[in-house]
């Protein structure tokens, strides 16, 4: 049965880029950078913008400031492409107030993070979705991260939530494989799967996964779009030859918690000024010859 949300559902594809919140020294955010990034990932070929997800530091925003940096992606980016964003809490009412200033800003999904911290059961997560889909008319996607949240949406909930028309799509960021390819057969064409792991998602899009929302794509904007729309064409040998030229990104990037190494590579490449806020720090001295490394291996630097 086609719903008003269907359409969402053939623009969620490709490379996604989980995007960094520039900030200054003084942690201020740099809304001069943030405009650059964006037009720099649009240019290189990124399908969707990610704002304030993760690697965009949700956590160390205020709500104001979450909100107002959602509204900037969506004035700058224009409808060029679909913004995706993060609007997730640990509870209920926080992510329903932060969905529903989204949703007002014109965004064109919501990302909800599974609520962290108080780990929930899952019939508290199934409320708790379900509590957010009713209350704001967007299109929402799951997001099941259970390495920071502490909490794991299982697959049955995931199939129940399915049934609900404006929950259109999960970011399955468990790096696990054998818990998307069930989940992509179980689903069909109810739910959108995509990966939130950049090592394994090539692997999920030969399963049927239909594209990646990326820390690496922050730093290798081109490669991972192409990689990726070699991929979802059908082009396996192509996608994973682009894709091997960087796979180093995947790890190394996540050498210290993840945004203080893609920062740091931002920063290297003369993109974002060095700003970050506690309790994230600067990347380690001893880690920067690897970034440094990571970048030149890459044609970064």
């Amino acid at each position: 049965m086609s719903t008003a949300y269907d359409e969402i559902k053939t623009r969620l594809r490709g490379s996604m880029v989980a995007l960094v919140t520039p900030m200054q020294p003084d942690g201020a955010v740099d809304y001069k950078r943030l405009a650059d990034l964006i037009d720099w990932q649009i240019e290189q070929g990124t399908h969707c913008l990610v704002a304030v997800g993760t690697t965009g530091e949700s956590a160390t925003l205020s709500m104001q400031e979450h909100s107002d940096v959602i509204r900037f992606f969506i004035q700058h980016v224009k409808g060029r492409v679909p913004v995706i964003a993060g609007t997730g809490a640990n509870n209920t009412l926080e992510a329903i107030k932060l969905t529903q200033e989204a949703y007002d800003a014109g965004a064109d999904c919501a990302l909800l993070v599974a609520p962290y911290y108080n780990k929930p059961p899952q019939e508290g997560l199934y409320q708790h979705y379900k509590a957010i889909a009713e209350a704001v008319a967007i299109p929402q996607m799951l997001y099941n991260v259970p390495g920071r949240t502490v909490v794991d949406i299982a697959q049955a909930t995931v199939e129940r939530l399915a049934d609900i028309d404006n929950i259109v799509a999960i970011k399955d960021a468990t790096g696990a494989v054998s818990r998307g390819e069930p989940l992509i057969k179980a689903l069909g064409d109810r739910m959108v799967v995509l990966s939130g792991d950049d090592g394994t998602a090539l692997e999920l899009i030969g399963f049927g996964g239909q594209g990646n929302i990326s820390v690496t794509a922050n730093v290798a904007p081109k490669a991972m779009s192409d990689a990726f729309s070699a991929a979802l064409q059908g082009d396996i040998v192509t996608a994973k030859r682009i894709h091997d030229s960087i796979k180093h990104l995947h790890r190394d990037l996540f050498i210290e918690s993840s945004p203080i190494p893609v920062k740091y590579a931002l920063h290297k490449m003369g993109m974002i000024d060095k700003g970050i806020r506690l309790p994230l720090v600067w990347l380690a001295p001893e880690h920067h010859d690897t970034i440094d490394n990571a970048l030149i291996k890459a044609n970064l630097l």
